[in-house]
C-alpha cells in the first residue's frame, strides 16, 4: 500500500515523546497497565526500560527510535489496519514499523491476550 511522502515523512519527524503519554493513556483507559505496555514495545524494539525512558527524554523521532531499535523478527506478522492502511502492505518501512507498534498497543487496548499480541507460537 503507498503512502504519501509527507505521510511518512511527518510520521518519521513525530518524536516518541509526543506519541508515547498518547499509547499510555490509550492502554490505561482500557484498564491495561504501562508494564504491558512497555512489554509490547521491548518486544517490538528490543528496548529495556532504561532505553525507553532515555528515549523518551531525549525527544528522539520516530526515524532515530526505529533506527536504534532491533525490530522483532517476528514483526511481519502483524497484520491488520491501523489508521486506514493494512499494516502489511505498507511499502515504506519506517512507516511500517510505526504502524506495527501502533497495532499493537490497539490490540493491547482491545483486551487481547498477551501471548497473541506478542505472536507466540
Amino acid at each position: 500500500m503507498k503512502t504519501t511522502q509527507e505521510h511518512d515523512e511527518r510520521i518519521a519527524n513525530m518524536t516518541f515523546a509526543s506519541v508515547y503519554p498518547l499509547y499510555v493513556a490509550k492502554v490505561e483507559k482500557k484498564g491495561r497497565t504501562i508494564d504491558e505496555l512497555h512489554e509490547v514495545i521491548s518486544w517490538l524494539t528490543g528496548f529495556s526500560e532504561t532505553k525507553l525512558q532515555s528515549l523518551i527524554e531525549n525527544e528522539v523521532t520516530i526515524r532515530q527510535f526505529f533506527a536504534e531499535a532491533m525490530v522483532n523478527p517476528n514483526a511481519s506478522l502483524i497484520t491488520g489496519v491501523i489508521c486506514g492502511y493494512r499494516v502489511e502492505e505498507i511499502e515504506t518501512p519506517l512507516t511500517q514499523q510505526a504502524r506495527y507498534l501502533d497495532k499493537l498497543v490497539d490490540e493491547l487496548a482491545k483486551g487481547r491476550k498477551m501471548e497473541k499480541i506478542l505472536r507466540a507460537s
